[in-house]
């Protein structure tokens, strides 16, 4: 499912949070958003998400226009904010049965999704009493109770050790032979290994879109390409 982004632009007030913005990202791969904090990653992905409108420009998913269809676009999306809203006090199982309830999904979605995201094991503890990785796995969980063709997910990986991140992105990396992935990250190496595309943004502006043929020069070389404008 594809993205096509053009002249956008959000105001907060006086602030200007995107400023013109036009870009295109392909189906069928993951792809990166690049950006100091502030830079305007997470308000681009609400606006794709179509929970926040723009002031200018226009944003299609799979053809069709969020802002005339948000809901039908909703319908083929699963989103993971970048501070991942749960119930604490319900369980694993429960908490998901409930997205699954909102959605309509039928019930057989709830084991899929425990099965895709390894929460097998973790299905009758309360949300709470998980670590923050197992928490990120419950939320990446309910984005995808849907079946979404399009994955938006806000620093899924911020705060995981090591071991928590390897499980994260080599899950990303199978889901990613199915659904179309857009994931905001400050992370290099998550990006030099995991994506096909990825834009840079700071302070609202696109400063530079690298194709997989400049990704593959590494995360040395991405951290360069930040440091040039992330000032």
């Amino acid at each position: 499912m594809s993205i096509v982004i053009k002249g956008l632009t959000k105001y907060y007030g006086s602030q200007k949070a995107l400023d013109n913005v036009s870009l295109e990202i392909k189906s069928g791969q993951i792809t990166g958003l690049l950006g100091p904090n502030g830079a305007g990653k997470s308000t681009l992905m609400k606006i794709l998400t179509g929970s926040l409108l723009p002031d200018e420009g226009s944003v299609e998913v799979g053809g069709v226009d969020v802002l005339k269809h948000p809901l039908k676009v909703q319908r083929t999306l699963g989103y993971l904010p970048e501070h991942n809203p749960q119930y604490l006090e319900l369980y694993v199982k429960e908490y998901l049965a409930y997205v699954a309830d909102i959605y309509k999904a039928p019930k057989a979605r709830i084991e899929q999704v425990i099965e895709q995201t390894v929460l097998g094991r973790e299905q009758h503890k309360k949300v709470g009493a998980l670590s923050k990785g197992y928490r990120q796995r419950v939320g990446l969980a309910a984005a995808l109770i849907p079946d979404p063709q399009l994955l938006i997910l806000d620093e899924p990986t911020t705060g995981l050790d090591p071991a928590q991140l390897a499980e994260i992105r080599s899950l990303l990396k199978t889901i990613s032979a199915e659904k179309t992935v857009l994931f905001s990250t400050h992370i290099m190496q998550e990006v030099a290994e995991l994506c096909e595309q990825c834009f840079f943004l700071n302070k609202g502006v696109l400063e530079k879109e690298l194709p997989r043929e400049e990704i593959q020069k590494g995360s040395a070389y991405l951290e360069k390409v930040f440091a040039t404008f992330a000032i």
